[in-house]
């Protein structure tokens, strides 16, 4: 069997990567609109034409782009179509005739003696114009229409001169005679909505030539609103502000995007905002430097009528949960006007706020904070030590690190909160991929202020620098010894049972087992600590801290996946995935859970369900740019990767590439690089796969024990595709590493990998391992094992069929292949036929084998197959003869050659194997 008959190796070359191109200017806005609305013109157009219809009113609001689908609906129509654009002049000027004026220009002077006359002069010129055409027009902003234009448009559309199409925020907006004339559906109303983020992301990537990744279009969705128009201008000011680049083949942002107007998007901001009354613009200025208040605030500065009416016309926002927090409809507003305000204008601004002084502030909820922290650094004012602490604290909770920096920076070391303010300080380095900077403000902080740090506040110093340690890779053994250090501390400050002291005691104790227990997690080092982490889970032991139960569960469920019970894994999964609601107040619990959560369904063979947990977690996992877009899309196409699907893989990859190139973190890009390169093995692109595997070796840094391990197996992997002679023994030695190590899941794998050209010893240790695991996976393994071991085509047709239930497409190639190998070394012909097709069915997905038969065997033609398809159909040979234009005598011959390679006797037995 060769590759070419099953049409793999016919690689796509669209998804390799670019070089850098320098950007020149910026896009033309028609081009970014016409993406997005091409579609809707082509509505607008059939619309048009229904018999009866007079004309179509588009409908949106500002900046959706009704005028260029009016436009793009009226180029459409081609020569056969008279068409006119006309503009009315705009509110306020009454100017009679206004959108027809160079009509009127046009008129003799004997035309011009009456309304009546003008009217009749009007539709004769544009009948002759016409010449016996069908004749449309666009009339843009027809809501400013005046009453004569009106008049005569109206004639023209009862006299069958012409058809309309009218644009329009609102059909109210219209002149009552148009109005009645969509209510009687003699006019039609074409809704223009925003765009989707799904067509903003297809907008992205056709105006910018390049890969977009999901989480711009995202954040650029999220941030225009759906805007066309405003999306143009928004990357237009992130290119000229290099905020917007384009790295390898993919555009990302080096920054969170800051709007300061400095391009076109200001005019479009400065025009609206100076239609608005001056209640309304106080109202925006408000909100642009609030961020965002309660509405019981608002309403204390403003009236209710001004806040429905803003709210109705989508200017703000009420959020109906909890305290109904108002925001600006629109975050670009926000941001430019903001901008435009001088430093006492804010300060005014903030003094009219209820609710923002400093001895009310003990009331405020997080949003509320970080709100007041923003605009107090916005106004150049100093925050209050305490507050400073607590915003800070608000900013890493809610993954902004560069505001919690800047927060905590105003702290000095002769506040009391100082030693808080480092803490939060080394968390946002972390955040932003900063290990040394983070252990180094930590190490700011003087022995004498440990001494006076609280037994609990100490203990989260400890936490804090631990996790430092492990980022900088220090020696397990110097980490252990420093937490034993400190649980000394504890002893010494051991204090009466029932007192406060002792209760304080005993929380910051479980703060250091806590950190233990991650410690040993990050480092993989499972098996030593197995016992005591299910003893800590437990719900049963008295007096244990619901708290500290819930966090601990969520690592023994990783655990007990490493360790070979994936099934009890899944189970405690569930558990706890349905007490998260509970415990909304410990930090950034749910994205724990969902990273560890992903490991353990990936790990169990569950890819899907990995990919669907992170996106649901997606919208909890932070606020801005660091919130883990570039970790998510790593993740993502890791699942591709490990599901045998590089050609889904490589755009997440890639987008997460682009990301982790331009910015510090501690997401692995060594492991992005690794994923990558055995994507692109997966597709049987050995040149790019062999470029980003150099890359991922010269690559390093520190990393969690999942990533490091990923990141070795994806590498070794690639390798093996592309032929390295040593890349099975480096996957044996990590096999014999992880069994020895308790780790019998990832040992599973990693032999799972290695046993392509397994020899029999392998297949016996990977069915032994199987028999320490636990799900879908282990059943899979040990299958594989016992089919290849004893070269049973049938069984390897069973574990083609169990891999193919978890849509592994890579192993079910491989099972196949072999099942076929052994099926026609056996003279099974029946079962090399099903693993032939089986491989014929999976050839669009994998344009490379993990494995090529040895036993090419007799293939079909194209044309042989082209028949037998046919004739397992039930087409007779005489319609067979005319659909393929031979003789019938000639069809006979290649039926006769197809049953012969084929091994059947009957029309029937084609059925399901062509």
């Amino acid at each position: 069997m060769s590759r070419e008959s099953l049409r793999w190796g016919n690689v796509s070359t669209t998804l390799e990567p670019v070089e850098e191109e320098r950007v020149e200017g910026i896009v033309n806005m028609h081009r970014w609109s016409g993406v997005a609305r091409n579609a809707d013109a082509e509505k607008v157009r059939v619309e048009l034409l229904t018999d009866g219809r007079m004309g179509i009113v588009i409908t949106g609001e500002r900046g959706v782009g009704k005028t260029l689908v009016g436009r793009t609906a009226l180029a459409g129509f081609g020569p056969d179509v008279h068409t006119i654009q006309l503009r009315s002049s705009g509110p306020g000027t009454g100017t009679p005739y206004g959108c027809l004026a160079f009509t009127l220009a046009r008129l003799p002077q004997s035309a011009l003696g009456s309304p009546t006359a003008i009217l009749h002069g009007i539709t004769s010129l544009i009948r002759d114009d016409a010449a016996g055409r069908e004749c449309v027009i666009l009339l843009d902003n027809a809501g400013d229409l005046d009453e004569l234009s009106t008049g005569v448009l109206l004639n023209l559309v009862q006299t069958r001169t012409a058809r309309l199409i009218l644009t329009a925020q609102r059909t109210t907006d219209l002149p009552a005679d148009f109005y009645w004339l969509i209510t009687s559906e003699q006019l039609a109303e074409f809704k223009l909505a925003n765009m989707t983020e799904l067509e903003t992301l297809d907008v992205l990537q056709a105006g910018l030539g390049h890969r977009v990744s999901t989480a711009l279009a995202s954040q650029m969705h999220e941030l225009v609103g759906g805007s066309p128009t405003l999306l143009q201008a928004v990357v237009s000011e992130q290119i000229e502000r290099g905020n917007l680049v384009l790295s390898g083949s993919v555009w990302t942002l080096v920054d969170e995007m800051v709007l300061d107007g400095r391009t076109a998007l200001e005019d479009i901001v400065r025009a609206r905002y100076a239609r608005e009354s001056p209640v309304a613009r106080e109202v925006i200025d408000v909100l642009s430097c609030a961020r965002s208040l309660p509405l019981s605030r608002l309403a204390k500065m403003f009236s209710p009528g001004i806040i429905a009416d803003m709210e109705d016309a989508g200017q703000i926002v009420v959020d109906r949960r909890d305290r109904h927090h108002v925001t600006l409809g629109d975050r670009y507003l926000g941001d430019i006007v903001r901008n435009g305000l001088s430093v006492e204008r804010r300060l005014e601004l903030r003094e009219k706020v209820p609710g923002h002084q400093e001895h009310e502030l003990d009331e405020l909820t997080v949003e509320d904070l970080l709100a007041y922290a923003a605009w107090t650094h916005d106004c150049q004012a100093a925050l209050a030590p305490a507050h400073a602490l607590a915003a800070a604290k608000a900013a890493v909770r809610l993954f902004d690190p560069k505001f919690a920096l800047k927060c905590a920076s105003s702290l000095t070391p002769k506040d009391r909160e100082w030693a808080g303010g480092q803490l939060q300080k080394s968390a946002a380095y972390l955040q932003l991929g900063l290990p040394r900077q983070a252990r180094a403000v930590l190490n700011e902080v003087t022995a004498p202020q440990l001494t006076a740090l609280g037994i609990e506040e100490f203990a989260d110093f400890v936490a804090a620098k631990v996790e430092c340690m492990s980022w900088l890779q220090d020696a397990p053994k110097t980490v252990l010894e420093f937490i034993g250090q400190a649980r000394e501390r504890l002893e010494q400050s051991a204090a009466p049972e029932g007192s406060a002291a002792h209760e304080e005691c005993a929380r910051a104790a479980l703060v250091l087992e806590f950190c233990e227990f991650n410690y040993l997690s990050f480092i993989g080092d499972f098996q030593p600590m197995m016992d005591r982490l299910a003893a800590a889970a437990t719900a049963d032991v008295p007096g244990t801290d619901p708290a500290f139960r819930i966090r601990t569960s969520i690592i023994l469920m990783e655990a007990l996946c490493m360790t070979g019970k994936e099934i009890e894994a899944r189970t405690l999964m569930r558990d706890i995935g349905g007490q998260l609601g509970d415990w909304s107040s410990i930090p950034r619990i749910r994205e724990n859970f969902a990273w560890r959560a992903f490991n353990v369904l990936l790990l169990s063979g569950l890819w899907r369900q990995s990919i669907d947990m992170l996106r649901d977690a997606s919208g909890r996992t932070g606020h801005g740019l660091h919130s883990g877009s570039a970790a998510t899309d790593l993740a993502v196409g890791l699942a591709y990767v490990y599901a045998g699907r590089g050609y889904l893989a490589l755009d997440p990859l890639l987008a997460s590439i682009a990301q982790l190139e331009v910015r510090s973190t501690l997401q692995s890009l060594q492991q992005a690089y690794a994923a990558t390169a055995f994507a692109y093995a997966q597709t049987g692109n050995s040149i790019q796969a062999a470029i980003y595997l150099d890359r991922a070796r010269s690559a390093d840094g520190p990393a969690r024990f999942m990533t490091s391990t990923t990141t070795e197996f994806c590498m070794d992997m690639a390798s093996r595709w592309l032929g390295d002679p040593e890349a099975k023994d480096r996957l044996l030695h990590s096999a014999d590493i992880h069994f020895r190590e308790g780790r019998y899941t990832l040992a599973g794998i990693c032999l799972l990998g290695a046993t392509v050209n397994g020899t029999a010893k392998d297949f016996q240790f990977l069915e032994d391992l199987a028999g320490l695991r636990q799900g879908p996976l282990a059943e899979l393994s040990r299958t594989i094992a016992v089919g290849s071991r004893k070269k049973d085509a049938s069984i390897m047709l069973t574990a083609a069929e169990q891999a193919a239930a978890l849509e592994l497409d890579a192993v079910q190639a491989r099972c196949a292949a072999l099942a076929f190998d052994f099926a026609k070394t056996a003279g099974l012909t029946s079962s090399a036929n099903i693993a032939y097709s089986m491989l014929e069915a999976l050839s669009e997905s994998l344009p490379a084998l993990p494995i090529m038969p040895r036993n090419r065997g007799p293939l079909l033609t194209e044309r042989e197959r082209q028949i037998a398809a046919l004739a397992g159909n039930g087409v007779s040979n005489k319609d067979i003869a005319l659909e393929v234009g031979i003789s019938v005598r000639t069809v006979e011959g290649h039926l006769y050659q197809v049953f012969t390679k084929l091994g059947v006797s009957s029309r029937s037995d084609l059925l399901g194997l062509i």
